[in-house]
């Protein structure tokens, strides 16, 4: 994978995957939901995928939160 802020990546898949579990929600679900397939979920989750503003504001209205909040993730040291 070729990024330029890869922390970000995955600090972003993993708050990705904490707001998808408190909302008891699966992949599959989400996926559904935002209108991608779930390997995009599981990409982004995994760090394996930079996640196009597109995508951010299809998960963010699945969740029903703003995009402030979506992309409200803290980055590990």
């Amino acid at each position: 994978m070729c990024v330029k802020n890869p922390s970000h990546i995955k600090a972003f898949g993993t708050h990705l995957r904490k707001l998808r579990d408190d909302n008891d929600l699966s992949q599959q679900q989400l996926a559904d939901m935002a209108d991608v397939a779930k390997i995009t979920i599981q990409r982004i989750e995994n760090a394996k995928y930079s996640v196009t503003i597109d995508v951010m504001v299809s998960i963010a209205k699945a969740l029903n939160i703003p995009l402030k909040e979506l992309t409200n993730y803290k980055v590990g040291k």
